[in-house]
């Protein structure tokens, strides 16, 4: 089989509609787009949204709810988590290294699980119970700025 002996099943392909080309060719005159509007243009110009004047369905469909701008998204982390990495301070940089964190992402650590020695913990927010946990063992919760 060479390169050049490729071809399309038979029936796969149409030919291209070429418009434009006198009355015999079927797509002359208005070359298929009508004869008065605003789709007869070259540049047919309407918003996308426009549905001829009946109430466009952005309008029918109930609005609800809101998004707070200001809103601050944290990524947590478990108390349990932070013992099986195996040190003594755990930072923020620490945990974006060990792919507990993404690099843009705000801390806060969670409670859950144990803590088996005293550990300083640096982080942008902490729960109540991950705080007590902490400081129960003799380690410190600092919150960065």
């Amino acid at each position: 089989m060479k390169l050049a002996g490729l071809r399309p099943h038979p029936g796969s392909t149409k030919r291209k509609k070429r418009i434009g080309r006198g009355p015999g060719s079927g797509h002359g005159k208005t070359s298929g787009r009508g004869h008065t509007g605003a789709g007869q243009h070259s540049a047919p110009r309407h918003d996308a949204r426009f549905e001829g004047g009946q109430m466009p369905f952005y309008r029918r469909i109930p609005k609800r709810g809101f998004t707070n701008p200001t809103r601050k998204e944290y990524a947590a982390v478990n108390l349990g988590d932070l013992a099986d990495l195996g040190v003594d301070v755990v930072t923020i940089e620490l945990l974006r290294e060990r792919r507990l964190v993404g690099r843009r992402e705000l801390v806060k650590i969670l409670g859950g699980g144990e803590l088996g020695r005293a550990l300083s913990v640096t982080a942008h927010a902490f729960s109540k119970t991950a705080r007590e946990k902490i400081e129960k063992t003799g380690g410190k919760a600092e919150v960065a700025s």
